[in-house]
C-alpha cells in the first residue's frame, strides 16, 4: 500500500521566517527580501553617519593636539630650604607663545619659585627665568635659553560661544602631554584669584582639570590657545576655569616690557552683557554689549564716582565699552589720579555721565 509522504520544506520555512522576525521585525516583500542575518539600508546608513561623526570629532581634537602639544611643557619649581627642612617641590604646565623661548603659565605655579625648570615634550630641559608674573589675573612670563622652540599661537577668546568645543592639554600629576575635552560650559564668570583679586571675564569649561593643569592651554578645534587653564572647584565635576587668551595677550605684553602689572584700581566686580535691542535703538550705540557691575567696594574710586550695582557701562574715556578687557586694557599706569568720563546706563533707562578717578591698585 502507498503512503502519501507529506511534501517537504512546507511549514520549516514558514518557522524559520516567523523566528525572523520576531529577532527582526522587517516588512520584505518576495521581490525585494534580503537575508535575515545583512544589514538593512537604513541601519548601515545610520552606522555610517554615526561613525563620520564621531571620525569628524576625532579629527578635531587629534589636529588641535598635534598643531598645539608640542608647544606644551611641563614646569617643575623649587621653593628652596626653610629650618633646614626641603620644601616640596610644585609642578604645573605651561605653553611656549614664542619660538625664542617665552612661556606662560600660572602665576601660582612659580610665585616664590627659587629655581624653575622646562621640559619639552621631547625630553629637554632647560632651566628657566622669570620675567614677571601677575597675581591679578593669575598669569606669569617665563623664560628658558633656547630658540628655534615650537610655539603655540593665539586665538580670540572675544568670540567663544557656549557650547564649543574645548580641548585641555596639560601634564596633571606628572603625567606628560595629557589631553582631555568637553565643551564651553559659559563665558564671562567671575573666579577670584589666590591673591584675593576678582578676576573677570573667566571661561568655564567641563574639560577634565587636575592638579599639573595649572598653566596649561586650553585651545579650540583648530589648535587655537583661547585660555590659559587656571583652576578647579574641589569635589565639582565638570566645573574648571581658564584665563581667556585676550587677557593673556595684554598681560603678556606688559611684562615683556615692564616687567609687572601696575594697574588702576577703580574698585567694582563686573561681567560682560548682552544690550537688549530696543536699548541699542534708543540710545544709538555703536555696539551691542557693556558690563554689568556687580558690586562696588567701599571707599573706592567707584563708590566716590557713585556707581551702583546693576549700572551698565558703556564707555570710559571716549572708548565704547563691550567687556571687561576693554577696562583692563585702559587701566595702565599712566590714567592713576586721572580723571576719567565713564557713561552708564542705571536701570536700563537713564544714559549718566559719571568722572572716576583710578587709583594705584592695592595689589
Amino acid at each position: 500500500m502507498k503512503v502519501k509522504q507529506p511534501k517537504a520544506n512546507v511549514l520549516e520555512p514558514t518557522r524559520r521566517e516567523a523566528t525572523c522576525a520576531l529577532i527582526s521585525p522587517v516588512a520584505q516583500t518576495a521581490a525585494s527580501a534580503a537575508p535575515a542575518s545583512g544589514p538593512r539600508p537604513a541601519d548601515s546608513n545610520r552606522e555610517s553617519a554615526e561613525a563620520g561623526a564621531f571620525d569628524a570629532y576625532s579629527r578635531a581634537v587629534i589636529g588641535a593636539v598635534e598643531k598645539t602639544g608640542p608647544a606644551v611643557v611641563h614646569i617643575g619649581v623649587r621653593h628652596g630650604q626653610k629650618r633646614g627642612r626641603r620644601q616640596a617641590e610644585g609642578a604645573g604646565s605651561g605653553v611656549i607663545i614664542a619660538s625664542d623661548g617665552y612661556v606662560v603659565t600660572n602665576s601660582h605655579v612659580v610665585n616664590g619659585a627659587r629655581s624653575i625648570k622646562v621640559s619639552l615634550p621631547d625630553g629637554t630641559s632647560y632651566p628657566a627665568g622669570l620675567q614677571g608674573h601677575d597675581p591679578a589675573t593669575d598669569l606669569a612670563l617665563i623664560r628658558v635659553p633656547a630658540s628655534g622652540l615650537a610655539s603655540a599661537e593665539l586665538g580670540d577668546s572675544g568670540n567663544l560661544k557656549v557650547g564649543q568645543m574645548a580641548i585641555a592639554i596639560g601634564n596633571p600629576f606628572g603625567f606628560q602631554s595629557t589631553v582631555t575635552s568637553g565643551v564651553i560650559s559659559a563665558v564671562g564668570r567671575s573666579l577670584r584669584s589666590y591673591s584675593g583679586r576678582l578676576i573677570e571675564n573667566v571661561i568655564q569649561t567641563d574639560a577634565a582639570l587636575n592638579p599639573g593643569n595649572s598653566g596649561g592651554p586650553l585651545v579650540d578645534s583648530s589648535g587655537m590657545v583661547i585660555g590659559i587653564n587656571t583652576a578647579i572647584i574641589q569635589f565639582a565635576q565638570g566645573i574648571c576655569f581658564a584665563i581667556p587668551v585676550n587677557t593673556m595677550r595684554w598681560v603678556v605684553t606688559v611684562l615683556m616690557r615692564e616687567g609687572k602689572v601696575t594697574r588702576g584700581f577703580l574698585g567694582f566686580g563686573g561681567q560682560a552683557v548682552k544690550l537688549p535691542v530696543k536699548i541699542v535703538r534708543h540710545f544709538r550705540l555703536a555696539g551691542d554689549s557693556g558690563v554689568l557691575i556687580a558690586d562696588v567696594m567701599k571707599d573706592s574710586p567707584a563708590e566716590t564716582a557713585g556707581l551702583r550695582e546693576d549700572d551698565v557701562i558703556i564707555a570710559l574715556d571716549g572708548k565704547d565699552v563691550a567687556d571687561v578687557d576693554d577696562i583692563h586694557r585702559m587701566l595702565t599706569a599712566d590714567v592713576i589720579g586721572k580723571p576719567l568720563q565713564m557713561t552708564v546706563l542705571r536701570r536700563w533707562r537713564n544714559r549718566r555721565q559719571v568722572m572716576i578717578v583710578p587709583s594705584v591698585s592695592p595689589e
